[in-house]
């Protein structure tokens, strides 16, 4: 998931004739640091019985194949704290999702779990090409994408994780990052 400090999300709003609530996509000073978008994993917890709760981790730079492992291995560590032994994890067909080598950690990870006997073993389940709206997530980025905007200045990266985070009531972990450059494209 990504989140724009620039685009502003398409909403509809009841505004006195005489003085409509105008979104305007904002520009970012050329002295700006701040990343323009932060890239962002998130999970959707849903068990029986319980409240649902989005889990988040934003990401320093983009996407790719080894942050997504240590997103997994993030969620397995806290799914096993909840004495959960399947993750049924429902994604999209995101090239960082679908890769060599996060197939590899997640066969890796799930032979490891079934040879020690404990530990939560990854079942993913692939959405068709072109089928958002079939995971239960996407629905919760579309509400949280137009409850944090701003209409009338541009937020500070910062600003934007704090809202998302505040948003879906979840603390603001560290974001995940790779040591040194990255060379891969979408691995």
């Amino acid at each position: 998931m990504g989140w724009s400090r620039l685009a502003q999300p398409h909403l509809h709003t009841w505004a006195a004739l005489d003085r409509p609530l105008r979104l305007v996509e904002q520009t970012v000073a050329k002295a700006d640091p701040d990343p323009k978008a932060l890239a962002c994993y998130g999970l959707l917890v849903r068990r029986v019985g319980q409240d649902e709760a989005v889990w988040l981790r934003f990401v320093q730079g983009r996407p790719v194949s080894a942050i997504t492992t240590q997103f997994l291995d993030w969620c397995c560590g806290k799914l096993a704290a909840l004495e959960v032994s399947v993750w049924v994890l429902i994604w999209d067909n995101a090239s960082w999702h679908v890769s060599k080598a996060v197939r590899a950690w997640i066969r890796t990870h799930n032979q490891q779990v079934k040879r020690c006997g404990h530990g939560v073993r990854i079942l993913p389940c692939s959405l068709p090409v072109k089928s958002p709206w079939l995971n239960p997530i996407e629905p919760k980025w579309v509400h949280s994408k137009r409850a944090i905007v701003e209409p009338t200045r541009l937020l500070s990266a910062q600003e934007v994780a704090d809202r998302v985070c505040a948003y879906h009531r979840c603390p603001h972990e560290p974001h995940l990052s790779l040591p040194g450059p990255i060379l891969d494209k979408a691995s």
